[in-house]
Order: C-alpha cells, then structure tokens, then sequence
C-alpha cells in the first residue's frame, strides 16, 4: 500500500488530505501514478487536470513529475509552493 498525500488546492479538490493505495504496477513513476490517480473519481480528475501546475515529494524529498516511484512508503502531491 502507498500513502498519498494532497496538499492546498488537490486537497480540496479531492475532498480528503491522504488516501491509502495499491497503485497498478503500471505506475511506475510519478506522472503515470497521477495518470491512474486521474481516473479514481470526477474530484481525481479535475485535481489533476492541469499537470504543469503539480509537484511531488517522496518520502518527503521533492522530485520531477517524470521520477520513478521504485517502491516509497509515500508520496505527496501539491501546487507550486509560494512563500512570503
């Protein structure tokens, strides 16, 4: 099973901060994990409609969409970060 955590605005598309998955093995890196998280629901899909506008972290170290996934215990999904 994989932790996947939604921050901000994917967050509250989806409706829920952090779901418990079994991706397919198909989903071998982060986009293709976005890919099949798309096609969970309506709320999935319109969270990640726009994929220029995500970011991922696993286990906690921020990636490219395009990392493979191997085998982490988590991985998060967010917005650009913007600080003040």
């Amino acid at each position: 099973m994989l932790r996947v955590l939604y921050f901000a605005s994917v967050r509250e598309a989806i409706g829920t901060g952090e779901e418990m998955l079994d991706p397919p093995p198909e989903a071998a890196t982060v986009s293709a994990l976005i890919d099949w998280l798309a096609t969970l629901s309506p709320a999935h899909g319109a969270a990640f409609a726009d994929r220029a506008r995500l970011r991922a972290a696993i286990d906690g170290r921020f990636v490219s969409l395009h990392a493979a996934l191997g085998k982490p215990a988590e991985v998060a999904l967010f917005p650009p970060v913007t600080g003040g």
